[in-house]
């Protein structure tokens, strides 16, 4: 593994990102598990096992997804439902034939992204919720609903108002309640921005020194629609450290593989719906909130089988998960601190999982 080391350390000298944690796995055994770099640039701490990163779009796959796969499996919400048949306010609309499936699978027509914030920051605070949703719902369509994959932060953003209309709990509540606590996960959570918090910040990952916000980022979502709407969104606003993020990982793979020790876990996502989510269907290119590897461009290099599922975030975060050889690679990284405009980490990626496959097969 000294290729892998070597390569981290180089990225932290080259100025790819000020800290990394990166964890891999192979048959469900930790084959490395390795921190570089620090949690900010001045007075920054080592990165180490329990720094806590924002993951960014990694919330897609590991939070408002597997939401919704548990209200499908427990039959609260269905992956044909309309939107009208969740937002009385989307009838007679553009979007009135949109389904809960169009939007995991980013082909329902809506734009990628939206700077709402710049409106919504000027509204009080509990306002801000049904005013982003109001925006989506009248946002013109760019395409025919189910024609085109358009990766879609907005698509996400109406899962996570339909985990709340439908349930009438909150993202983050339904996750605790019925993903995360029963999986005995305790460092997967968002940050309510609304409320005083007493927790210390030395221990998270800093990412920008945000021109508009006039601040560095600590234990605040980076992603600007999330902030402005308190930091529970369902395109960003989930923090995590690397061991739970591999936690979670490893115990969607074992359901995903029936594997005997996670048979109390299919009590909690059975098999059956992990490995429809996982799967592309018929007329779509990306699996329920997951995506996969595309080549010869892809951010996983060149040798997870095509039977593999993953994610990126756009503060220097990324899982994937190779479901035939049972490997998981984890970057968690802080790329954006002190700017976002600093994207070395674009070429790096396909580079280190290259290094790591490699080391591994």
């Amino acid at each position: 593994m000294e290729a892998i080391d070597h390569a981290m350390t180089s990225a932290i000298n080259d100025g790819i990102f000020p800290g990394a944690s990166l964890h891999i796995s192979y048959q469900y055994q930790t084959v490395y598990a390795k921190n570089f770099g620090v949690t900010r640039m001045v007075d920054g701490k080592n990165i180490s096992d329990s720094t806590i990163f924002d993951l960014a779009s990694l919330t897609k796959p590991l939070a408002t997804t597997l939401a919704i796969m548990h209200m499908v499996q427990t039959g609260t919400l269905s992956l044909d439902q309309s939107l009208p048949e969740i937002f009385l306010e989307a009838r007679q609309k553009d979007k009135a034939l949109i389904t809960v499936h169009h939007l995991l699978c980013h082909n329902s027509g809506l734009p990628d992204h939206r700077p709402y914030y710049e409106i919504l920051k000027h509204e009080l605070p509990n306002q801000r919720a049904d005013l982003l949703l109001k925006n989506i719902l009248n946002e013109p369509l760019v395409y025919p609903i189910g024609q085109k994959t358009i990766y879609s932060d907005l698509g996400f953003m109406l899962l996570d108002a339909a985990i709340q209309r439908v349930s009438g709990y909150r993202l983050d509540e339904y996750l605790q309640k019925n993903v995360y606590q029963p999986f005995g996960l305790k460092e997967l959570f968002f940050i309510d921005l609304f409320k005083k918090h007493d927790f210390k910040t030395e221990n998270f990952a800093a990412t920008e020194v945000c021109p508009w916000r006039k601040k560095m980022l600590i234990a605040e979502v980076h992603d600007d629609n999330a902030y402005v709407v308190g930091g529970i969104c369902g395109h960003a606003g989930l923090f995590g450290s690397i061991q739970n993020v591999y936690q979670l990982l490893d115990h969607l793979l074992g359901i995903y593989q029936d594997h005997p020790k996670k048979k109390e876990l299919k009590k909690i996502l059975t098999t059956q719906w992990v490995q429809k989510f996982f799967r592309i269907p018929e007329h779509a290119q990306r699996p329920l909130g997951f995506d996969v590897p595309t080549l010869p461009e892809s951010s996983s290099g060149h040798f997870f089988s095509p039977n593999s599922v993953g994610h990126l975030g756009f503060t220097g975060t990324s899982f994937w998960m190779d479901l035939e050889r049972s490997i998981i690679v984890i970057l968690l990284t802080n790329r954006v601190h002190p700017h976002r405009n600093n994207i070395k980490i674009r070429k790096f990626r396909p580079i280190i999982h290259d290094i790591v496959m490699q080391s591994i097969l």
